[in-house]
């Protein structure tokens, strides 16, 4: 049966959170990946955490004690971080709270099937918006102004891609309903966020932010005046309607029908010489010097983002054609935020409001593609890296696990007398049995043993390094989780595949003198197996083969050599969840950046880079692979 009613398209922050007058709420965990994306954890983890939280707020919460496969992970209630023994790898934690009636308060979870037919969990904003449609009997839900190109289908419960058009199920179904607790709830801030969470943050950038939304609000206060009220002057004043194209769906800035009338009623004063406003029919903004004279080259924004580039959000042109751009228009492209100009987005952004709602003159362009790959190479023109022999690497067969009890012993030696601290895993005091006692079982290895590691000198719980070990890769070597020292030679769980590199003719930017060299990386999906999270389970590899790039000079090589050795080691991809789709049982990266965009850096990961080699060789070295790896 066809629900009633129309779709909706969600609106920024439209339902999402808690109003800070209700007295009750419902807790939500969450925890941030690399893309800047909070990942709720589930409500029985949740409950764990608050009951952690009641008997010390700066205590530490073992996720293991709920779910077996978050054995790994604890959580330091005092930074607010997760940390995963096995990797050293932290990560941010935050307390987010929602009204008792939305969805996590009703234990209503909303997922999409992936591509091993097994079910993902929106984010938790997703399925609160989701699930506030649903009950509104809407047909169908536009996630575009929450960042994802999806259209959400409930009489049909399958989402569909907005660009590849491709459909999947989903489903909603009852689980176990968040905490819910009571007491007054901190003020919600914008990003970004300030220290103080009872006041505004009053950087720099979020004062121009804000002073652009407020520009914005005066305008718009501006045009539904005149709309209710009309304009004086002749009929023979200039006029330019400033529209919202309907490529992109979201709310319009103006109205469609509204028009701006140019006469001596618009009081009007941009730029120039003194005082500190400007001023446009008795509102008042703050003046910015030279706001007229930008760049030919600079970014348009609006409240500091680059809405252009965003699914949902407005384009405004004012033209008299929206075929033809008039000569002397000026056009403002619009850039990613992370290029460089001598103006700041947020100045770019109020002069673009307040010249459209003068009616001058201003076209918009699109931002600039990424240039993900080189020109077309012929095979003749691939060279082999002088230095380094061959041009391919295959995965080498998995390594011999090797007994937890032999690898704890072979990197620690047993103290007698325990000093009066507490051993950072398990969090008991070293002088008192382990916490894992009763939980685990070794012959020998008794719950009160302590030892000290070779290198570092920091002291467990023998049953607490056995208990991390098991919960690792178990491929022989031991990570301290206090100082992240490497004993032994650490392996990865990443699936067989191959590895090329070689050099190519073309130059990246900021190493003009200098040839590239590419790598490719190709790993076909297949079946798990018993290091994997899901023995048995098959596994997806998206957007394989991957292309990745290092200038052709003498680090360049360094860093190539190092990522060889990483790859024998099996530690450059892992098996996990997406975190930018969040399909689970895939080939992801494992910690060690990679530049993929080779003539451009619009996505934060090509070049020009003059940090990354140094920053690679770091994160090489994190995982047990540095320069006295090296061969001669």
């Amino acid at each position: 049966m066809a629900r009633p009613g129309s779709g909706v398209l969600v609106s920024m922050g439209a339902g999402l959170g808690y109003s800070s007058q209700s007295m009750a709420r419902v807790v939500v965990w969450e925890w941030l990946n690399e893309h800047s994306h909070w990942r709720p954890y589930s409500a029985a983890i949740c409950h764990h955490i608050e009951n952690i939280l009641k008997g010390d707020a700066r205590g530490t919460v073992i996720l293991g004690q709920v779910d077996p496969q978050l054995a790994p992970y604890v959580i330091d209630l005092q930074s607010m971080h997760q940390f995963r023994q096995d990797t050293g790898m932290m990560r941010p934690v935050q307390r987010n709270f929602y009204d008792p009636s939305s969805a996590p308060g009703k234990g209503i979870v909303w997922e999409w099937e992936n591509d091993c037919g097994s079910w993902t969990a929106y984010d938790m904003e997703l399925c609160v918006s989701i699930q506030n449609a649903y009950e509104k009997q809407h047909p169908w839900l536009d996630l575009s102004s929450l960042g994802f190109s999806y259209l959400v289908d409930f009489d049909g419960m399958s989402q569909t891609n907005r660009q590849s058009q491709r459909k999947r199920r989903i489903r909603r179904r009852m689980d176990l309903a968040y905490p819910l607790i009571a007491g007054s709830i901190p003020k919600s801030q914008s990003w970004p966020v300030g220290t103080n969470s009872g006041t505004p943050c009053t950087c720099q950038q979020c004062l121009l932010v804000h002073s652009t939304r407020v520009a914005s609000n005066a305008i718009l206060a501006l045009q539904q005046r005149r709309k209710l009220y009309g304009t004086e002057g002749g009929a023979n004043q200039d006029t330019a309607a400033v529209r919202q194209s309907n490529t992109f769906a979201g709310t319009s800035l103006c109205s469609p029908t509204t028009t701006v009338a140019r006469g001596h009623h618009n009081n009007i004063s941009i730029g120039g010489g003194g005082g500190g406003k400007v001023e446009m029919n008795g509102v008042n903004f703050p003046r910015i010097p030279a706001l007229v004279t930008l760049p030919a080259k600079h970014a348009l924004t609006i409240n500091g983002q680059n809405n252009l580039n965003r699914p949902g959000m407005q384009r405004i042109t004012v033209t008299p054609s929206r075929g033809t751009i008039p000569p002397g228009v000026p056009a403002l492209p619009v850039k990613n935020l992370t290029g460089s100009g001598p103006v700041h987005p947020a100045f770019a952004g109020m002069t673009g409001i307040l010249m459209c709602a003068a009616g001058l003159p201003v076209c918009l362009t699109r931002a600039p593609k990424p240039i993900l790959h080189p020109p077309p190479v012929s095979k003749s023109d691939l060279k082999p890296v002088p230095g380094i022999n061959g041009i391919c690497r295959k995965t080498k067969k998995k390594h011999l696990r090797k007994n937890p009890e032999d690898v704890v012993q072979r990197y620690t030696e047993k103290i007698k007398s325990a000093p009066d601290e507490d051993c950072t895993i398990c969090m008991e005091r070293l002088a008192a049995a382990s916490g894992y006692d009763g939980v685990l079982t070794y012959k020998g290895i008794k719950s009160e043993l302590i030892g000290k590691l070779g290198k570092c000198g920091h002291i467990y719980h023998l049953l607490c390094l056995i208990a991390m070990y098991s919960n690792g890769n178990k491929d022989g070597s031991l990570q301290c989780p206090t100082c992240k020292a490497i004993y032994g030679e650490k392996t990865g769980t990443q699936p067989p595949g191959k590895m090329e590199y070689h050099i190519i003719p073309h130059c990246l930017p900021g190493y003009s003198d200098t040839k590239t060299i590419r790598i490719v990386y190709d790993i076909p999906a297949g079946i798990q197996m018993k290091e994997h999270p899901n023995p048995g389970k098959k596994f997806s590899a998206r957007g394989f083969p991957r292309h990745c790039y290092l200038p052709d000079n003498e680090k360049g090589r360094k860093v190539l050599k190092l990522l060889i050795t990483a790859w024998d080691r099996r530690l450059i991809f892992t098996i996990g969840t997406s975190s930018t789709t969040s399909e689970t049982d895939t080939v992801v990266w494992n910690e060690i950046h990679h530049k993929t965009e080779f003539g451009s850096n619009l996505t934060g990961h090509g070049y020009p880079d003059p940090n990354y080699l140094d920053n690679a060789m770091r994160e090489l070295a994190a995982q047990g692979v540095g320069e006295d790896n090296l061969k001669d």
